[in-house]
């Protein structure tokens, strides 16, 4: 490759990860450029190293760095053979074997396969990866149009039924059912799954070799965790959500009860400070304030639980679950189309989903027909509940406005708001969807600030920007 398609490559790449949601700044792309020239460009291991070291800032966005790395720097072109005078005659025999013999091709991947399991040689399980795809991976459906799949190989494969033939092997001699059985299980566990990782890797680079690396990128890589809107996120996606919402729940604590002055925020001590100017005369010319005592603010959490917003509402439970430990009061209203305090389901210690599934058999949320009506649940909680929010209260407010054409209350929501401390509004929805159709965002938004709150990294910038009081 010449200098300009190397510069070329690396503008690309850096702008693959860009893309992806990975923070490079032009300085750390410029590091990367010198880091290459100290480097042996011919080791791809120094090359990945080089990279990461200089634009990988956390270690969550690892996965996604190397995923993007093996698509723009592949270890192989085309079959990947043509370099390797081990393997040639391997490669010969598995190119040559025709179409009708895929029975015995088969079978031989198949030995192989079960040789290099029991051998753990993390090499030959990458080549053997690559021979794989090449023989069983391919195919030419419709007509004209070649492409590759991971679901061939594993099928054809099925390396997890060596599981039992492999545990003979290495446990051969040995007592079954102990400590040894579990830990070569595992072991081989661990190799099958680094094999099937081969096998898809391998796929994605030669479906990038055929239909462009941009294309492939923006289909196989996985947006990160801070980046999923939580209307969408998947079980294990709301699971590593609840490891990044714990610690922005201690920081969105510290913003909403930190002072703007931290000095002389107690009350004047007048005794304290005629006393101290007796020896100037009378002249108070220091004046002593009373101790500031700390204390933890309260806060008000009121949440749309309807099925429009379900995925949402989970992440409203993971949010009040985290911020129970960082106020002093914490007391939590659900509604669809009418409220109710379902404060007693968040019991230290319990568990979201227990809690998800009790609000929606005990909780008396559902007044009429089960659609979302917010002007009747702001009713509904300010005359029930009229001194849940004080001037100690923070208020938070999470929905996505849509009304359903019904009525507002405004008047409820404005004196609600009016006794607050703070209140903030977080909205899962898209900021250009607001005020369409039957949203009400930004009626809502002129009494309460609305923020556009649909994933972990806006929820972030939130916290940040918020200013203390």
């Amino acid at each position: 490759m010449s200098a300009a398609g190397l510069v070329d490559r690396h503008v690309a790449f850096v702008g693959a990860l860009r893309g992806a949601g990975l923070p490079v700044s032009l300085a750390e792309s410029l590091d990367a450029t010198q880091a290459m020239a100290a480097i042996d460009l011919m080791d791809r291991r120094q090359l990945r190293a080089a990279y990461a070291a200089a634009v990988v800032k956390r270690a969550p966005h690892r996965a996604t760095f190397d995923r993007l790395f093996d698509l723009w720097w592949p270890p192989a072109i085309g079959d990947g053979e043509s370099g390797s005078s081990a393997d040639d005659g391997a490669a010969e025999e598995f190119t040559e074997v025709e179409p009708a013999d895929l029975d015995a091709m088969r079978n031989l991947l198949r030995d192989q396969l079960r040789d290099v399991l029991l051998s753990g040689d993390d090499e030959a399980l990458r080549r053997l990866a690559r021979q794989s795809v090449t023989g069983l991976g391919r195919t030419d459906s419709p007509p004209g149009r070649q492409s590759w799949f991971t679901y061939r190989v594993l099928r054809a494969l099925s390396p997890e039924t060596l599981l039992a033939d492999l545990l003979k092997a290495i446990l051969e001699g040995e007592q079954r059912g102990g400590l040894a059985e579990r830990v070569a299980r595992q072991m081989l566990a661990e190799r099958i799954k680094k094999f099937e990782e081969y096998v898809e890797a391998e796929v994605r680079r030669r479906l990038a070799e055929d239909r462009g690396v941009e294309a492939i990128a923006k289909t196989s890589v996985k947006p990160l965790i801070e980046q999923v809107d939580f209307l969408r996120a998947s079980r294990d996606e709301i699971a590593e959500l609840r490891r990044r919402v714990y610690p922005l729940a201690r920081r969105l604590a510290t913003r909403l009860t930190a002072k703007r002055r931290l000095g002389r925020s107690g009350r004047l001590d007048v005794r304290r400070t005629v006393r101290a100017s007796l020896s100037s005369g009378g002249v108070p010319l220091t004046t002593i304030h009373k101790p500031h005592k700390p204390h933890k603010p309260e806060l008000v959490v009121l949440c749309d639980v309807s099925g429009s917003v379900a995925a949402f509402a989970h992440f409203t439970v993971l949010l009040a679950y985290a911020l129970r430990e960082q106020f002093a009061k914490v007391r939590v209203f659900a509604f669809v189309d009418t409220c109710d305090e379902v404060t007693r389901f968040f019991e230290h210690g319990g568990d979201v989903g227990d809690a998800l599934a009790r609000m929606a058999q005990e909780a008396n949320v559902v007044w009429f027909d089960g659609h979302s009506d917010y002007g009747h649940s702001f009713e509904v909680f300010a005359q029930k509940w009229p001194d849940a929010v004080t001037p100690k209260t923070s208020l938070l407010i999470l929905g996505d406005a849509r009304t359903n054409y019904r009525a507002l209350s405004l008047p409820s929501l404005r004196s609600v708001v009016h006794h607050a401390r703070r209140a903030y509004w977080l909205n899962p929805e898209p900021r250009q969807y607001w005020g369409s159709g039957d949203s009400a965002a930004s009626s809502y938004g002129d009494v309460v600030p609305m923020i556009e709150c649909r994933n972990a990294a806006q929820l972030e910038q939130f916290v940040e920007q918020l200013l203390p009081v």
